[in-house]
């Protein structure tokens, strides 16, 4: 035989493998495919947590925010000096883009808020706050941030959560 010929052979055996990978690759998706609707997921139709652990949480109303009225506009209104760079009410979480406190140019801020639940719970929210600083050549650097900036963030928020609802009451 000569080598040309067997070379020839060889690519002929792989693409018939490869075939016969492909077509049983196919004959797998197509098993998975089912005439049944899709399952939808209701919120409202939880009983329990994440993977089902946890307490119950509130019922969520048609046509509202997925997350606690007041903790969503007390955190709107609390990071309102930082120029916000996403909101999904839906998912509860606000995400804001750098600041910088014109009396200290060389250190910037963002924070990431988490609302976790429908009720108006101190467990019910989470901030997260990320620090840089420009180093000696002028590039933003990580730096850490003291736990209490988040907590004092937190507690502003709680705060401001709690007059949006007494107001609302007593209205």
């Amino acid at each position: 035989m000569e080598r040309g010929t067997m070379a020839f052979e060889r690519g002929s055996v792989m693409r018939g493998v490869a075939a016969g990978v492909l077509a049983l690759s196919m004959l797998g998706v197509t098993a998975c495919a089912s005439n049944k609707a899709p399952k939808t997921f209701d919120a409202a139709s939880q009983k329990k947590g994440f993977l089902g652990l946890g307490g119950s949480k509130a019922p969520v109303a048609q046509g509202s925010i997925g997350v606690n009225g007041y903790l969503w506009r007390a955190s709107l209104d609390t990071l309102a000096f930082m120029p916000l760079a996403s909101a999904d009410p839906y998912g509860g979480v606000i995400v804001t883009d750098w600041y910088t406190n014109p009396e200290t140019p060389a250190e910037r801020f963002k924070a990431t808020v988490y609302i976790l639940d429908t009720r108006l719970r101190a467990d019910g929210l989470n901030v997260t706050v990320f620090k840089q600083t420009k180093d000696i050549n002028g590039a933003w650097v990580d730096a850490s941030v003291a736990d209490q900036t988040a907590t004092d963030i937190e507690n502003a928020i709680l705060t401001r959560a709690r007059q949006l609802r007494l107001s609302n009451i007593k209205n």
